[in-house]
C-alpha cells in the first residue's frame, strides 16, 4: 500500500502541518510587533516596573504613595482586584443559593419573588448595574456632616462607609495561634464525626463542635490575655472622617452589583441541582421521620452538589472576569490601575496588557483547579 493511502500517515502529516502553521503565525506576530516597536522607538523589557510610579491611589491594601514603583502598583490592583473578587464569590453563593432554595418553596410569595428577582437582574447589563447601584444608589447619600449612623459607631455617606477598626495590642498574636488550632481542630473533628457517620449511621454534631472550636478558643485566648485590644471609631475631623475602616462607594457599588447579578445565575444552578436530585430521596427521607430542613441539608443538597458544581465553577470564574468592570466607576483594580493609569504613562503596552492577561488567566485556572478537586471530592463513587 502506497504511503499516501495510510491513514496513519497521513494523520501525522497533517498534525506536522499544523503544528508548523501555528508556529509560523506566532512568530509574525511576535516579529511584527518588534518590528512596529522598534520603529516608533519604544523600548521593550520589564525595567519600568523599577521606576516610580508619581501618581497616588485611592484604596490600597499595602502602603501604597507616588514615591513607590510601577510594580507596586501592578500589586496594589492585582490586591485590590482579588478583594473584590473574594467579597462578590463569597455573597453570591449566599444569596444565590438562598434564592434558589427559595424559587423551590411552596409559599406562593416566596416563590414569586425570588422569581421576579432572577428575572429583573439576570436581564439588565452588568455594566448598567454597576452604573445603578453606584451614580443612583451611594452618591445619592447625604455628605459627611450629614451621616446616617448607627450607634455613632457606623456611619454612612457619599464617600464610603466607615466602621470600627481593632488596634492590636501585645499579646492579640495568642488570639490568631488559637485561631489556627481551633479551625484545625474544628476541621479534624469533622472528618472524625463523617467517619461514624459512615460506619455506624450515628450523627455527632461537627458543624456545631467546628464552630464553637473556631469561636471558643479565640474567646478564652481574649480573656486570658486581657483583652489585648482597643476599637478605633472613625470621627469626623474637619470635611470627612478619618479612622476606622472605610469601604469606599466604588468597592461598594462594585462588589453589589457582581452579588446580584452573578446570584441569578447561582440561583438557577441551585434549583435545577435540587430538581435533578430523584423525589425518591425525598420520599424516603421523609418516610425516615426527617423534617423538611434535614432532607435539604442531609439528603437533596449532598447529591445537588454534584449537579452544581461545574456550572458553579464557570459563574465563579465570570465574577472574577467581570470584575475588570471596575475601571468604569474608578475603582482601582488591575485593569484600572496597572492597564490603565501605568501604561499611559509608562507607553509598556505590551508588556502590560500580557502581564494583565497572565492575572486573570492564572486566576481562572486555579479556581478551575480547586473547584474540579472540590467536585472529585463529592462525585458519585462507582464500584
Amino acid at each position: 500500500m502506497k504511503w499516501w493511502r495510510d491513514a496513519r500517515v497521513r494523520g501525522i502529516i497533517w498534525q506536522v502541518v499544523l503544528f508548523l502553521a501555528v508556529v509560523w503565525f506566532g512568530w509574525s506576530i511576535y516579529d511584527n510587533t518588534i518590528t512596529n516597536l522598534e520603529s516608533r522607538g519604544i523600548t521593550t523589557g520589564f525595567r519600568f516596573l523599577n521606576e516610580e510610579a508619581g501618581f497616588a491611589i485611592l484604596q490600597t491594601l499595602i502602603p501604597f504613595d507616588e514615591s513607590y514603583t510601577f510594580g507596586r502598583t501592578f500589586l496594589v490592583g492585582l490586591l485590590n482586584t482579588l478583594l473584590v473578587s473574594f467579597i462578590g464569590v463569597i455573597c453570591a453563593t449566599l444569596l444565590g443559593f438562598l434564592v434558589g432554595i427559595a424559587r423551590l418553596s411552596s409559599n406562593w410569595l416566596v416563590q414569586k419573588l425570588a422569581s421576579v428577582y432572577i428575572e429583573i437582574f439576570r436581564n439588565i447589563p452588568l455594566l448598567l448595574q454597576i452604573f445603578f447601584w453606584y451614580f443612583a444608589v451611594l452618591q445619592a447619600l447625604p455628605g459627611p456632616r450629614q451621616s446616617m449612623s448607627l450607634g455613632e459607631v457606623f456611619f454612612l455617606n457619599v464617600r464610603g462607609l466607615y466602621l470600627p477598626s481593632i488596634i492590636q495590642n501585645p499579646g492579640f498574636g495568642w488570639v490568631w495561634i488559637a485561631l489556627a488550632v481551633g479551625l484545625v481542630a474544628g476541621y479534624f473533628y469533622k472528618r472524625h464525626a463523617n467517619k461514624v457517620q459512615n460506619d455506624t449511621g450515628k450523627q455527632l454534631p461537627g458543624v456545631r463542635v467546628w464552630i464553637a472550636a473556631a469561636l471558643g478558643l479565640p474567646a478564652i485566648a481574649l480573656v486570658m490575655t486581657g483583652m489585648p485590644f482597643d476599637w478605633e471609631i472613625a470621627k469626623l475631623q474637619g470635611f470627612n472622617f478619618q479612622g476606622g475602616i472605610t469601604i469606599i462607594p466604588e468597592l461598594g457599588a462594585l462588589a453589589l452589583a457582581l452579588t446580584v447579578y452573578t446570584a441569578t445565575y447561582i440561583a438557577e444552578i441551585v434549583r435545577s441541582g435540587i430538581q435533578a436530585v430523584d423525589k425518591g430521596q425525598t420520599e424516603a427521607a421523609s418516610a425516615l421521620g426527617l423534617h423538611n430542613w434535614q432532607i435539604l441539608r442531609l439528603v437533596v443538597i449532598p447529591q445537588a452538589m454534584r449537579v452544581i458544581i461545574p456550572p458553579l465553577s464557570s459563574q465563579y470564574m465570570n465574577l472574577i472576569k467581570n470584575s475588570s468592570l471596575a475601571t468604569a466607576i474608578g475603582y482601582p483594580d488591575l485593569v484600572s490601575v496597572f492597564a490603565g493609569t501605568t501604561l499611559n504613562q509608562t507607553g509598556q503596552a505590551v508588556e502590560i496588557i500580557f502581564m494583565t492577561m497572565g492575572v486573570y488567566l492564572t486566576t481562572s485556572l486555579i479556581v478551575s483547579v480547586l473547584m474540579n478537586m472540590y467536585n472529585r471530592k463529592v462525585a458519585l463513587v462507582e464500584r
